[in-house]
């Protein structure tokens, strides 16, 4: 006879059948393939990977620019046409962020990722002649990527750097395989499409750290790019290559007394939940005014925020960040993977507090110590820190910030506070009364991008970042004036 089965277990299994129906059919991990299609582009040995980069740059090398820029095209119009599908594979292959704010980040790199003209060449005349110099592709570019952007960056790298006439070769995250390579292989059928070569751009089937250093090492490889955390950012740049490092951020958020606080309240919880808070340019933590607080966090729960207290916060703290044992016996705290890019209510569920999906963040009061505001942790959790005035906000917010020089926002209508607030931090990017995706063109003016090189100088990358100038000299002739 059968064993019964409870009511709980009926239960169960409806929700797990109806789950099936809403996300459809499971996803193969095989990195190598999608829905039967073999992918374009993935190898299982990097030194192969590399030198097929580097034909494909040979061929892009003696293309025109025109060309170039077709193969652009074609990579703009299949990102718009299967952002969809890039959205999905993410969340199912990561456990992280949202479809829809995926789908909206690959729209926004397929629309304005600059492409062939970012590449602008100078010239200067004078008594003496004339000189040129224009900007020159470096050749094979070894890029690393994360898991929290992964067919985003890909694609957005991908833009700039065959804007600037490189071949490229990718060693992503273990933890978005798939859809990196996804992302990889819709760049290979662009560029065949528009007469391109088949393979332009390359990634590994399985990238490991050893894939990472033959790619660090290999001579064919003179542009390095990573996009990632603090350790590999640090690795790249020790490779004696010449490299550019988009490393962690922390951004703080300064709301003043003159601030529109209906407004600051919907714009940084709009901005802090974006994609469960993955983008590193997000909000992380507040410093708001003491007497327009109370205001400002009754805005934040009309739009979606749910408070927990002190107790509650500290709880969460234990869950969310992990003890890790350094070499030397200091006990650091890290991010648990298992939260990052989690939905509010998810993360709230693992304290016992159970709600509607309505609720987007996570909001909490501290004090500027606290391990919410000292530690980035790329989830919808936002503290709150009352400040006496701007002179306090900003020494906490700078501290809070720990020098990455990454992203910070502020709203307020002095002009004086938001100049010395954005003199003080030095970040790359400095957002003023708008979310803080408006930092990246997302509902602001300026170019996108996905790679933000604070650590090494370059900021909102494009395709001139890839680049490297070369000066032609023509002494006494061609000025004609």
């Amino acid at each position: 006879m059968a064993t019964p089965i409870s009511e709980a277990e009926v239960r169960q299994l409806v929700s797990q059948v109806l789950n099936r129906m809403q996300t459809g059919p499971a996803v193969s991990w095989d990195s190598t393939q999608y829905d039967g299609r073999k992918l374009i582009g993935i190898f299982e040995d990097m030194n192969e990977a590399i030198e097929a980069a580097n034909t494909g740059y040979r061929a892009v090398r003696a293309m025109s620019v025109e060309q170039r820029e077709k193969i652009i095209t074609e990579i703009r119009r299949l990102t718009r046409e299967e952002a969809p599908i890039m959205a999905e594979l993410g969340v199912k292959e990561t456990g992280m962020g949202k479809v829809e704010h995926k789908r909206l980040k690959h729209l926004l790199v397929a629309n304005k990722t600059p492409g062939t003209e970012d590449i602008v060449s100078q010239a200067k005349t004078g008594d003496d002649g004339l000189t040129l110099v224009e900007m020159a592709p470096f050749g094979v570019v070894g890029a690393i990527t994360p898991s929290t952007n992964p067919s985003e960056t890909v694609i957005c790298n991908s833009i700039g750097m065959i804007a600037a006439g490189n071949g490229v070769v990718f060693n992503p995250h273990p933890n978005a395989i798939a859809t990196s390579n996804y992302a990889v292989d819709l760049v290979n059928r662009a560029s065949k499409t528009a007469g391109g070569p088949e393979i332009l751009v390359c990634s590994m089937k399985k990238p490991t750290m050893d894939s990472a250093a033959i790619m660090q090492s290999h001579p064919l490889i003179r542009l390095l790019v990573c996009t990632g955390g603090p350790g590999v950012v640090r690795a790249v740049l020790s490779s004696g290559k010449k490299a550019i490092g988009a490393g962690a951020g922390n951004p703080p958020v300064i709301v003043d007394d003159t601030a529109d606080i209906a407004k600051a309240g919907k714009d940084i919880i709009d901005g802090c939940t974006f994609d469960n808070n993955l983008p590193c340019i997000a909000e992380k933590e507040v410093f708001a005014f003491r007497n327009i607080a109370d205001e400002l966090i009754s805005v934040m729960q009309r739009n979606g925020a749910y408070k927990i207290t002190a107790e509650q916060a500290d709880q969460l703290a234990e869950i969310v960040l992990d003890k890790k044992t350094d070499k030397n016996g200091k006990v650091k705290r890290v991010v648990n993977r298992d939260c990052v890019g989690r939905d509010a209510a998810v993360l709230l569920a693992k304290i016992g507090v159970q709600v509607s999906n309505d609720i987007r963040c996570i909001i909490c009061e501290t004090d500027a110590n606290h391990l919410f505001v000292q530690e980035e942790l790329m989830m919808p959790i936002l503290p709150i820190v009352r400040v006496d005035n701007i002179d306090q906000a900003i020494e906490l917010a700078v501290k809070a910030e720990h020098g990455n020089r990454h992203t910070a926002h502020m709203h307020s209508k002095n002009i004086d506070n938001l100049s010395r607030f954005a003199k003080a931090v030095e970040t790359t990017i400095f957002v003023k009364n708008a979310p803080s995706y408006a930092g990246i063109g997302f509902g602001g003016e300026g170019h996108a991008t996905f790679t933000i090189a604070g650590p090494t100088g370059e900021g909102i990358t494009s395709a001139r970042s890839f680049t490297r100038q070369r000066r032609c000299v023509m002494a006494d002739s061609f000025r004609i004036i």
